[in-house]
């Protein structure tokens, strides 16, 4: 929880915000905050002092006006299906939620640009572009659910990102409103854009949420595909599943997603969703290739020679777009479904490189049996994104214990293969201790460095990213400022 708050100080917090914002924008009882305490795990939930609700950037502005004054944490937070605790109070404060900044402020069809409040839900940027012939690229498997704010701050990604890029690759602009209550236009939602603007955009796409609260955002819209076609394979062993993803990308072929999922994820989709997965293969393969009728036909030979080479049971066409819908709504649902056959999940989002993929499947397979836990693979697996489910149930505390094990091992053993912490669900609480694996002392003082550029105090999102131990990783604020005489110190 981390801390020192007295009654009296949290009172003057909450009093201040009232006055500063319409009532119904204040959250300030036991039970009206429990529901903001984890985000899509819940494993290690945090406790705000007070709940922020802004329906606009002028009462983002005022909250952290207040919030600068007396010297309090800020915590922003989207929708809550985060995966890395990166929206969790953890030390108290004000916990500043997106999700009522909903508005689809403009489409322009011509330019091909959505503006947009960041608690716009992702799938409705696509269903508000559909009519132009556009759509959002960025799909993470919650798009029904997370937030355009939430993707901007880790940078999310999703199975149809292998060809088009994740959310760095399509945001334009941003309004920015930093811990000292400062509004900051860039790119495409400033008055005269910059060069400057785009490299700006680029560091705080990812930022975790420390940097600021962004308020709006443009969007790059692209065309619909002339032509989509989704191939599904299946294999005797994950490892040739595998192979064959390497054997895809080796044969020069950029599809627009490359997804595979091992026997248990399979049999839990098939039993919650009935997508037409096969239930003899220890591992399937979707592929999907799109663009020009012309271009996909000539890469359809080369892709399913790739899916043959490695052992496959099958390698074909989806049957009919009914057949494609079903298979793809199954693998967006594979999280709830695993959830149906386990009284707890807990996932990480390591990446390798897919040359590496094969051998990292086969040492995760190793370390469930080592640790007596079943662990379910679904990957983005043309990127060599990694999100291996570990099963176990909550109410058994040495089943939590080995789970968290088995989950940093997971980590070390993608940073052993040349792979990174994490792919698109960002490093918050949940990896911060292995991030001195990943980068050395003088990268994360940089890091540091470009923190306090925009936030001295280290007031925003505090205990995130930064390893314990270190300035950034405690989300301490120096000593005779108003925080410390505040009692949140």
């Amino acid at each position: 929880m981390g801390g020192l708050r007295d009654h009296e100080s949290v009172s003057e917090l909450v009093r201040r915000l009232t006055a500063a914002l319409p009532p119904e924008a204040v959250l300030s009882r036991p039970e009206e905050r429990l529901v903001y305490a984890c985000d899509g795990q819940t494993l290690h939930p945090g406790e705000a002092d007070v709940v922020v609700l802004p329906s606009s950037t002028a009462e983002v502005v005022a909250a952290l006006r207040v919030a600068r004054d007396l010297g309090v944490p800020v915590v922003p937070r989207g929708a809550g299906t985060g995966l890395s605790g990166g929206a969790i109070a953890a030390h108290g404060g004000v916990l500043l939620g997106t999700a009522r900044m909903k508005t689809i402020l403009a489409v322009d069809p011509v330019e091909r640009r959505a503006r947009l409040q960041p608690g716009v839900v992702n799938i409705d940027v696509s269903r508000a572009a559909a009519p132009h012939g556009l759509r959002f690229a960025p799909d993470p498997s919650s798009q029904v659910a997370c937030t355009i704010g939430g993707n901007v701050a880790e940078n999310s990604g999703g199975p149809h990102t292998l060809r088009l890029g994740v959310t760095t690759n399509h945001v334009t602009g941003l309004v920015l409103v930093t811990a000292d209550a400062e509004v900051h236009r860039l790119g495409e939602c400033a008055e005269s854009p910059t060069t400057a603007d785009d490299g700006l955009i680029g560091a705080i796409v990812g930022s975790e949420g420390l940097f600021g609260v962004v308020t709006e955002i443009v969007v790059r819209l692209v065309p619909g595909a002339e032509e989509v076609r989704t191939f599904l394979a299946s294999y005797r062993s994950v490892a040739d599943a595998a192979r064959a993803v390497a054997a895809v990308i080796a044969a020069g072929v950029v599809p627009a997603a490359v997804e595979l999922m091992d026997r248990l994820a399979v049999r839990a989709v098939e039993e919650h969703a009935r997508a037409g997965f096969p239930l003899d293969a220890e591992a399937v393969l979707l592929v999907e290739l799109e663009g020009s009728v012309a271009e996909v036909d000539a890469l359809q030979e080369p892709v399913l020679a790739a899916l043959r080479a490695h052992a496959a049971i099958d390698a074909r066409a989806a049957e009919d777009d009914d057949h494609r819908a079903r298979m793809w709504n199954g693998r967006k649902q594979a999280l709830g479904a695993l959830g149906k056959i386990s009284r707890g999940y807990y996932t990480h989002d390591g990446v390798v490189p897919p040359s590496r993929l094969a051998e990292a499947l086969e040492r995760i397979a190793e370390i469930g049996r080592r640790y007596g836990l079943r662990i379910a693979s679904v990957n983005h697996a043309g990127d060599g994104n990694l999100h291996p489910l570990i099963l176990f149930d909550r109410a058994d505390a040495d089943e939590l214990r080995r789970a968290a094990d088995a989950g940093r091992e997971i980590l070390s053993t993608c940073l052993d293969l040349g792979g990174s912490l994490t792919g698109e669900h960002g490093v918050g609480s949940e990896k911060r201790e292995l991030l001195d694996r990943q980068f050395d002392e003088p990268t994360r003082a940089l890091f540091a460095r470009l923190r306090r550029a925009f936030d001295p105090d280290e007031r925003m999102n505090p205990g995130k990213l930064f390893p314990s131990g270190s300035r950034c990783g405690e989300g301490r604020v120096p000593l005779g400022t108003k925080a410390a005489r505040g009692g949140w110190l």
